[in-house]
């Protein structure tokens, strides 16, 4: 598996590479500042990008600016936000773009290396991971945006649970409830969010993803 990376602090930087080298990837590229992101990108086409936002020299959100530019040259490539910050504007457009493996860890949240690596994989095989608390922020940022006023808190609950990726049975030992309740629960969040409920994991984050970007509680695009 090739990895870029994008971390302006060199110890963390140096770790990322050793750990992932470890692990067995190839770290192609680790570049410390925001505009190397993207050439360095487009040059090596990894399998996954494991990017911070915050970088280099403005320090506010090159790494998410790059990484939605490197999307919409390399469609789907898969990219892994690690940040100590949820910035939410730009959040909202890479993970809703329903293009690739995607994925936002908190970097102080990460607490064992094999979470970690296991994150970086799924990502690059084209799934979605998502820390609790960037979920829990997107959703508070929606707070009155409509239909999700209409949720109760522990469809509220099963929401961010689903928008981590987790499955019907995860969510279920999560909240030690059976899946016939969750799958109630999930029935009810796509009818009040004004969505088709649907089997298929995958298709289930990206359109809660995709309703969190929208604007006005409009009904996002269904992926095909």
């Amino acid at each position: 598996m090739r990895v870029v990376i994008a971390e302006d602090l060199a110890l963390l930087r140096d770790g990322l590479i050793r750990i992932l080298e470890a692990f067995g990837c190839q770290v192609v590229a680790a570049v410390d500042n925001g505009p190397s992101v993207l050439p360095a990108l487009v040059a090596h086409r990894p399998d996954v990008a494991v990017l911070d936002v915050r970088l280099p020299p403005t320090f506010t959100d090159e790494g998410l600016q790059a990484a939605i530019r490197a999307r919409a040259e390399i469609p789907g490539l898969p990219i892994l936000v690690l940040s100590q910050h949820v910035e939410q504007l730009y959040a909202r457009e890479l993970l809703s773009d329903r293009l690739g493996g995607v994925g936002y860890l908190l970097k102080d949240r990460v607490s064992h290396v094999d979470q970690f690596v296991d994150a970086v994989r799924r990502v690059a095989a084209g799934g979605t991971v998502m820390d609790p608390e960037v979920v829990a922020q997107l959703l508070a940022s929606r707070s009155g945006a409509g239909p999700l006023d209409e949720l109760t808190a522990r469809e509220r609950e099963v929401l961010g649970l689903m928008a981590e990726g987790r499955s019907n049975a995860a969510v279920a030992a999560r909240l030690f409830v059976t899946e016939k309740a969750v799958n109630k629960h999930i029935n009810n969040i796509f009818s009040k969010l004004r969505m088709p409920p649907s089997g298929d994991d995958n298709r289930r984050v990206l359109a809660v993803l995709a309703y969190l970007h929208g604007e006005d509680g409009r009904r996002p695009r269904t992926p095909a």
